[in-house]
């Protein structure tokens, strides 16, 4: 497990963020909120994929005037994303989890404070979010769209909310280049004991969306930063959680059901392992106990692979291995490997839970 920088606890919901609180993911409806049915639909949608805190727009009045429908549909801890007008947030501070404002745009000191104060008569925390294409002018005009610039934002708002005697605080400092982001979180980190929300925003299409993700937010982690995060996916609800969690998974931030290794493919190997590999994930998919599990296709490195996973395939010409933590258990025919693979994975998975 990585070590986390020690941060504050705060609570989205019944949610922990911060402190020794798993990581947790996020993700934002696409429907106009104040269509009700359809908004919880997609809640739910994400509460099946994974999702462990739910996020909506509001505009508007008929958005944040629906927001206590919803909040009566749903099980996921409900934020509500607020630009411009701060009476928004007022009357959805009645009824959801947390407030999302942008400092950017949400306006004076002075409807800043109204926010905070109703946050503070229903215990609810309130998220920073600081994006670099929406930043003061102040701040902008001084350092231009860097993240010198987003964490001179974040560190003014903070101190104003800690003037009102507010604390329950997340930040967030996102920006649509994974340089900017990582330089601004890690800018900010050792400022404060905040719980930072990570993300890197506007990350365009599944494809790139992922890779920009992997790289930003897989940075921070790897570094200890980060209590909660989304990736933003411009496509299907569910796809952020799923490469969100991936990203939890591989970063070592959050194991969570197998790690299957198999090599890449080559001239070398000697069994159909794109189709034993396909239907191995398929079968496992459910499992959720941490395991390395290995498939390899040829004698080079299978057998050294696989004395260091917990279940492992080692394929040959048309036989092969099965092993368990590094001993063999089988050798059998290739197309007795996969059944007895999943056999031995599915015993292992629940004799450790």
């Amino acid at each position: 497990m990585i070590k986390r920088i020690p941060t504050k606890q705060i609570f989205v919901g019944n949610v922990a963020v911060g402190g020794d609180a798993p990581i947790s993911t996020q993700s934002m409806t696409y429907s106009k909120t104040s269509d009700i049915a359809t908004t919880v639909a997609q809640i739910n949608r994400l509460h099946f994929a994974g999702c462990d805190i739910v996020r909506v727009a509001v505009p508007d009045m008929e958005d944040a005037l629906a927001l206590k429908a919803i909040k009566e549909q749903i099980s996921l801890p409900l934020v509500a994303d607020i630009h411009f007008n701060h009476r928004l947030a007022l009357i959805a501070a009645e009824v959801v989890d947390c407030i999302r404002i942008n400092p950017g745009n949400i306006g004076s000191k002075e409807k800043v404070r109204e926010v905070v104060k109703a946050c503070q008569q229903r215990n609810i925390p309130m998220r920073i979010g600081v994006n670099s294409g929406s930043l003061e002018k102040e701040f902008d005009n001084k350092y231009g769209p860097t993240a010198e610039a987003m964490v001179a934002s974040a560190e003014y708002n903070i101190k104003f909310l800690e003037d009102l005697g507010f604390s329950d605080i997340k930040i967030s400092l996102k920006a649509s280049d994974v340089q900017r982001t990582v330089e601004a979180y890690r800018m900010l980190r050792p400022k404060n004991n905040y719980p930072f929300h990570l993300g890197v925003t506007e990350a365009g299409t599944i494809f790139h969306a992922t890779v920009k993700s992997a790289i930003g937010l897989g940075t921070l982690l790897l570094e200890g930063i980060g209590d909660t995060m989304r990736v933003s996916i411009t496509g299907e609800l569910e796809e952020e959680i799923k490469v969100a969690r991936a990203i939890l998974k591989d970063s070592g931030a959050m194991p969570d059901g197998l790690n299957i290794i198999s090599c890449p493919t080559c001239g070398r190997i000697e069994a159909n392992l794109v189709s034993a590999v396909a239907e191995i994930e398929k079968r496992t998919a459910h499992i959720k106990t941490p395991l390395n599990v290995s498939v390899m296709g040829c004698v080079v490195n299978a057998i050294g692979e696989a004395a260091h996973a917990d279940v492992a395939i080692a394929y040959g010409k048309g036989k092969g291995l099965i092993m368990v933590k590094g001993e063999v258990i089988a050798n059998l025919d290739e197309h007795e490997l996969v059944e007895r693979f999943v056999q031995e994975v599915e015993k292992m998975a629940e004799a450790t839970k």
